[in-house]
């Protein structure tokens, strides 16, 4: 497993985390996010807290919690040992289950979360237009946040087709897209964000706008050969996800050949942010 690891600071706590990018989830160390939260004078004091609650959730049935994956981690004295760990949603469930003033705002942003998740349910604009505020806020200019958001409305079209096709949600929908990602771009989706120095981050998220309108090219192409040709088994959609790749794929080459340049960038959000920042300031 190809793990990078990293350590976090929270109020000047150290918060030892991992990177799984087989998995592509962050891991955090149970025991130090515990220390952060209680207030605990040392390891030892943090790992019998952990040690109490863990039981006391095993007993409620909380098996979300205690389900902790194990991963070595760098222990006080230098060596790789052992450590319990959790995942994002893991995190924010331990988080809940900790009495404890400083869990407090950590709660209180879950519960907001929740409401505006079941607010955008009830009345999808509500989703859109936070969509638009949260990537206003970000820095991205309202011409790219119109691509994306063209982008999103493609990309549901292509997920319907597929629902109608009996395609299934999750490795199946990663196989395809990953089809139509390396026909059109070279890269399956993991090697694109790997170039582009991508962890967690949403790739459509740091794509340029000529990748992002290659891509939804790609999908749409996909999209309507599949509605033309009405695939009845997972290999016939394949077999069109890369037709669909393919001509977009073959858009992409005769935009490098006439321009002389690279459509895939290696550039990330947080470059192109920084970029367009500074062209603001030499304005």
């Amino acid at each position: 497993m190809n793990q990078e690891t990293a350590i976090k600071l929270f109020e000047q706590k150290q918060v030892r985390s991992i990177w799984d990018a087989e998995q592509e989830k962050w891991y955090f160390s149970v025991v130090d996010v515990i220390s952060v939260l209680s207030d605990q004078i040392d390891h030892q004091g943090a790992r019998n807290y952990w040690k109490v609650l863990k039981s006391r959730l095993l007993k409620e049935g909380n098996e979300t919690v205690t389900n902790c994956n194990r991963l070595k981690l760098i222990a006080e004295d230098g060596k790789m040992r052992l450590t319990d760990v959790a995942d994002t949603e893991q995190l924010f469930r331990l988080i809940q289950s900790v009495p404890s003033p400083k869990a407090e705002p950590f709660k209180l942003w879950i519960a907001k979360v929740a409401r505006e998740r079941i607010d955008e349910i009830e009345d999808p604009e509500i989703g859109i237009d936070r969509l638009m505020e949260t990537y206003l806020k970000k820095g991205y200019s309202k011409e790219w946040i119109n691509q994306r958001l063209k982008s999103i409305e493609v990309r549901k079209e292509l997920t319907d087709e597929w629902d109608t096709r009996g395609v299934k949600k999750g490795q199946e929908y990663a196989i395809l897209t990953d089809e139509i990602t390396k026909a059109w771009s070279g890269l399956t989706v993991k090697e694109y964000k790997n170039h582009k120095d991508l962890k967690k981050e949403n790739l459509r998220d740091n794509m340029t706008n000529l990748e992002l309108v290659l891509n939804m090219l790609a999908e749409a192409t996909t999209s309507e050969i599949s509605k033309e040709k009405k695939p009845k088994t997972f290999d016939e959609n394949k077999i069109i996800a890369n037709q669909g790749g393919t001509i977009a794929g073959n858009t992409r080459k005769e935009i490098e050949e006439k321009t002389g340049k690279k459509v895939v960038s290696t550039r990330s959000a947080k470059k192109l942010l920084a970029d367009k920042a500074k062209q603001i300031k030499k304005k």
